[in-house]
């Protein structure tokens, strides 16, 4: 009988903890080619890789921990964007690709841990690919072996005849004007074996990469187009990684015998990011500091500084403060706390200190002065969590949700402000363009809103320009291939034209008409591009993880030479560009829509957005909107707009998509907030697959019934 002394694994007192390192194209793998393995769940890595012929920017994003997904850009150092220097000047050409990896198996004793992928998924074809691979531990060494196909195995060392074409007749065009999936595509042409080793040195910083390539780089635009030399000296590419810290890393590669590579990433965890606050503290529970009180007995002042401690402590803002005999009712909006638990330990921790006799405290939280929830704190249950009379008592044990949001009793105390201000900074960006890389606009809006009771608001905002490279953008029609009404792509004239605009301005009635049904309805200037009236009306059951809205407009688009105008004439002419063009003069636009958040363990803490109707260039169609949250609150999501347009009518992009992260204020602050911060950016400006953007969106005011923008961050 045969036995085995040891580890199977080497000590890990031997060599540090092995993590996966980033490719040259961005996500998990060797220098060129992937391998089996996937980051963390939550791992986020922004990379940027230069050589002769190409520069790579990428962001690697492990959404799922079973899915990796990357974008990428990558600018071609010897071709231009086109042929026309009056047009994208000495812009290089810019190839824009998806990538995803699908784990299948995790690394067991026997089993090495395996994926399969896609490379420039709905690109232009230059880097697209597909493989699997796998990857298995030994010691210190990680060791790689994968069959690829496209330009991943494109030697064709496994099978592809490449006597009639350098790509065994896969071919590295595309469909209508980019951006679409040519699934057709897949697996097929050459196809290559590829290996590799990733070894962990005993000094922790550094690893060294060898790889064997499953390329020939004979296909490469550089090659095809520019008449570059790529030769392949050599099917072997070195490498080595110096680690920084735990937040990136430099690399240093000689490829294909002849070419130096030199790359560095940056990274974070969204799953790992912790706040550290200064915050108030809890208030010690001493409910018989103050003596019994009723509601009457209560001085003016005593109520004023209960509402104050509310609204500093347990962050319900400027909240309304009813009584009766036995409830004391909170109406407020939560500014502060996304974990509502902290807040009703707070509030419940206030009220019963105040002396207040009350079987039950209420906390009825409003937004935009509609009622959202309305909780039941039980104060006898509220005595026994908080003395910690039994295990585990938390405050969830003595609340419970209650249908009805009428306020109880009296109204003691109320803040007399119905009216607010802000400042907030802007970032709209555009990257990879043919004008320019990258477009964008810096600015700060600049709002103000006034109530009218609890149903109407007068507001309104002016954005104030900073500074954006948007006089670069010379939209083109009919050449890039489309004659639509220009809807978005005349942002240049609304941003670049104009430095102090009027962003907004319009009158709202909002308002709860039963349980789970809310409305609002709206008139004005409803966007810096588009002013109008429209309504919205959406159900949304408590505690539920769907819901659904459908909003119904009509609008016009502004004259950006007018601060108050709007088009008449739907034939317009650019100057610039000495092109006449189409604007929008009036049309519906509006969107059913359907939110779930699925309860499946295999796609935890997800949300699907799926609107269908009709956009503002008059195109019809379906918007599917995917976002994961994170363990810290971070928010990454992803949308694509199909709509009736053909890729040709669309133009460069052949159909409208984006990405966002949506951070919370307080994991980069060192206070508590539910607000947050969105960084968005799009592929290409384009007019096809475009919404009308709204001042307020029902399912985000509603949050609080079944958080998903407010949901507690997980420690």
């Amino acid at each position: 009988m045969l036995t085995f002394a040891g580890n199977a694994h080497a000590d890990e007192f031997s060599y540090p903890h092995f993590e996966p390192s980033q490719s040259d194209f961005g996500g998990v793998g060797l220098i060129q080619m992937p391998s089996g393995r996937v980051a963390k769940e939550g791992e986020l890595t922004l990379g940027a890789t230069y050589n002769n012929e190409y520069l790579h920017y990428n962001v690697s994003l492990q959404l799922l921990p079973w899915l990796e997904t990357t974008i990428r850009y990558t600018l071609v150092n010897d071709l231009l964007y086109s042929d026309n220097p009056d047009f994208s000047a000495d812009t290089k050409y810019t190839d824009k690709g998806i990538d995803f990896k699908v784990r299948l198996l995790e690394e067991s004793y026997w089993l090495p841990e395996t994926a399969f992928g896609i490379r420039d998924f709905g690109g232009t074809g230059l880097f697209d690919g597909e493989y699997i691979a796998a990857s298995k531990h030994i010691g210190p060494f990680d060791v790689t072996l994968g069959i690829g196909w496209g330009y991943i195995g494109n030697s064709g060392n496994l099978t592809g005849d490449k006597s009639g074409s350098i790509d065994c007749g896969r071919g590295t065009g595309y469909k209508g004007n980019g951006g679409s999936v040519d699934f057709e595509r897949w697996f097929t042409g050459c196809s290559a074996v590829f290996g590799g080793v990733e070894y962990q040195s005993p000094w922790q910083p550094l690893r060294l990469k060898l790889e064997y390539d499953g390329n020939d780089y004979l296909s490469d635009f550089p090659v095809t187009r520019g008449g570059i030399d790529m030769t392949q000296d050599s099917k072997f590419n070195y490498g080595v990684l110096y680690r920084l810290g735990n937040w990136g890393d430099a690399r240093l590669s000689y490829e294909r015998g002849n070419t130096w590579t030199f790359g560095v990433n940056l990274n974070t965890n969204f799953n790992k990011l912790r706040t550290m606050w200064h915050d108030e503290p809890l208030p010690t529970y001493q409910p018989s500091q103050h003596g019994k009180k009723t509601a009457e007995t209560l001085t003016a002042s005593e109520w004023e500084q209960l509402a104050q401690d509310l609204h500093q402590i347990a962050g319900y803002e400027d909240p309304k403060l009813y009584a009766s005999d036995d409830t004391v009712t909170v109406v407020a909006p939560q500014t502060k706390y996304r974990n509502r638990d902290e807040a009703h330990l707070r509030a419940g921790t206030i009220l019963a200190n105040s002396g207040l006799q009350a079987d039950t405290y209420r906390i009825i939280e409003t937004a935009n002065h509609q009622a959202v929830t309305d909780t039941n704190i039980d104060s006898h249950q509220l005595t026994k969590v908080a003395n910690h009379e039994y295990f585990g008592a938390k405050i969830s044990d003595a609340t419970t949700l209650n249908p009805s949001t009428k306020p109880d009793g009296k109204l003691y105390a109320k803040s007399d402000k119905n009216w607010d201000v802000s400042l907030s900074p802007t970032l709209q960006q555009s990257i990879g363009g043919s004008e320019n890389f990258y477009l964008f606009n810096i600015g700060i809006n600049a709002g103000a809103n006034y109530w009218f009771g609890d149903h109407v608001e007068l507001s309104g905002g002016v954005y104030f320009n900073i500074y954006d490279n948007y006089d670069k953008f010379l939209y083109e029609v009919p050449p890039d291939g489309t004659d639509l009404k220009r809807v978005r792509t005349l942002v240049r004239q609304y941003i670049n034209d104009n430095p102090v605009r009027m962003d907004n301005l319009q009158l709202t009635w909002m308002d709860r008409l039963a349980e789970n049904w809310y409305a609002q309805t709206y008139g004005g200037y409803l966007e810096m591009m588009f002013g109008g009236v429209g309504g919205e009306l959406l159900y949304r059951p408590q505690n539920s993880n769907w819901a659904f809205g459908l909003d119904l407009n009509y609008v016009i688009q502004r004259d950006p030479d007018s601060q108050f105008g709007f088009f008449s004439e739907e034939v317009q002419f650019d100057p610039i560009t000495n092109r006449h063009y189409r604007v929008q003069t009036g049309a519906p636009t509006g969107h059913m829509t359907a939110y779930y958040q699925p309860q499946w363990q295999w796609l935890p803490n997800t949300l699907f957005k799926v609107s269908v109707g009709q956009y503002l260039t008059e195109d019809k169609g379906i918007t599917i909107d995917f976002s994961k949250q994170f363990d810290s609150g971070v928010i990454a999501g992803a949308f694509a707009a199909i709509t009736d347009l053909s890729a040709e009518e669309f133009g460069e992009g052949s159909f409208n998509k984006g990405f966002y992260i949506s951070i919370p204020f307080d994991v980069m602050t060192v206070k508590p907030s539910t607000n947050r911060a969105t960084i968005s950016w799009l592929p290409l400006s384009r007019d096809g697959g475009q919404m009308l953007n709204r001042k307020y969106q029902l399912y985000s005011i509603t949050d609080a019934r079944s958080p998903w923008y407010g949901r507690k961050a997980i420690n």
